[in-house]
């Protein structure tokens, strides 16, 4: 009688998954809140929405990914990080809005389960829902032979905030005198990395170790530094300030992501010289002989979030960000738009 197939002979391990799960529950709990039902392991999450703390509740969505930063971490050989990359670009991008992040869910696909390197990557995931204040109340493992290398994997996240409507942010009462605040990065964050990793390695011919001068880490340590996360800052100027406008600095740098909360009468003027640009993407730059219009389309360039608030604002706004212990910088202001003007000026 002839051989029967398993599951495990067409290379996926259920019993490998299932132990990975019993590893990683107890870290996951770490990031429960009071509204979480249950654990993970269910078909779905649950989480009952707070309707005394909101009464006209708009719920706001995100989903991300890391991109091929995470070919950075396989060169590394690292994974701790990448989590904290996964929640922050997704929890970045509903703040903008006004939104505090509720719960989060990840994905993780593979083409041969690894316990350990899964582990570390929903231990980095759970720092960044601790640091964001959300719950992780579910994802979803996949090992998938064949369609990924056995050393390969892929990360996607799935976050859901909540807004009162009377303090939804959507740009519209900005005008022009106002002022923009920048928010230090804490480096290149998750995206670009494909220019990145050309410029630098295939091109530039750098190995993952090499120090350069001006960093203070070696080259694949810095790129792999983990997207800031602004929750809990912007969360409290929001509560004591009357913000107007936010902008997450994420893919399309300065020059795409600016526009997207501007009234048609008003444009954004840029002040270069107004913060400093950590040197990280001055020797990208350098590297690829690549325009610095082209580095404002790619990259956060030490900005990754924008905050806009009226010139009366500015100065306590900039000292109530400092008490975070995150630098911020004066870098523009609403001018008036004509028909003929682009809505972002560098000046």
């Amino acid at each position: 009688m002839e051989k029967g197939f398993s599951y495990k002979d067409a290379g996926v391990d259920i019993d490998k998954a299932n132990l990975f799960i019993e590893k990683i529950r107890p870290v996951v709990k770490t990031t429960s809140r009071r509204e979480v039902m249950g654990g993970i392991g269910g078909f779905g999450g649950l989480f009952r929405l707070d309707t005394v703390k909101f009464k006209d509740p708009i719920l706001v969505s995100a989903t991300d990914g890391v991109g091929t930063k995470l070919k950075i971490a396989k060169m590394m050989d690292r994974h701790d990080t990448v989590g904290i990359d996964l929640v922050a670009m997704c929890v970045n991008d509903i703040i903008v809005q006004g939104a505090e992040p509720l719960f989060f869910l990840d994905y993780l696909a593979t083409g041969k389960i690894s316990v350990e390197n899964s582990v570390k990557i929903v231990e980095g995931i759970t720092k960044g829902c601790i640091e964001a204040g959300c719950a992780l109340i579910g994802g979803e493992t996949a090992e998938m032979p064949g369609f990924y290398n056995d050393n390969e994997y892929d990360l996607a996240g799935f976050c859901v905030g909540i807004v009162n409507a009377d303090r939804l942010i959507d740009g519209s009462e900005i005008g022009v005198g106002d002022r923009i605040i920048g928010l230090t990065a804490s480096g290149v964050h998750s995206n670009g990395f494909s220019l990145v990793r050309k410029v630098l390695f295939e091109e530039g011919k750098l190995n993952i170790d090499d120090k350069i001068e001006g960093l203070d880490h070696g080259i694949g340590t810095e790129l792999l530094l983990p997207t800031k996360i602004y929750v809990r800052p912007v969360l409290n100027l929001i509560k004591n300030f009357n913000i107007k406008g936010i902008i997450h600095v994420t893919g399309g740098g300065f020059i795409d992501n600016v526009p997207r909360i501007l009234p048609g009468p008003c444009r954004a003027t840029i002040t270069k010289g107004s913060w400093d640009i950590p040197p990280i993407f001055d020797i990208i730059r350098k590297m690829g002989n690549i325009d610095e219009m082209e580095m404002f389309k790619v990259f956060n360039m030490g900005i990754g979030m924008m905050i806009v608030v009226s010139e009366r604002d500015l100065d306590e706004v900039l000292e109530r960000i400092e008490g975070f212990g995150l630098r911020a910088y004066a870098i523009g202001v609403i001018d008036r738009r004509n028909k003929e003007e682009k809505a972002i000026s560098f000046v």
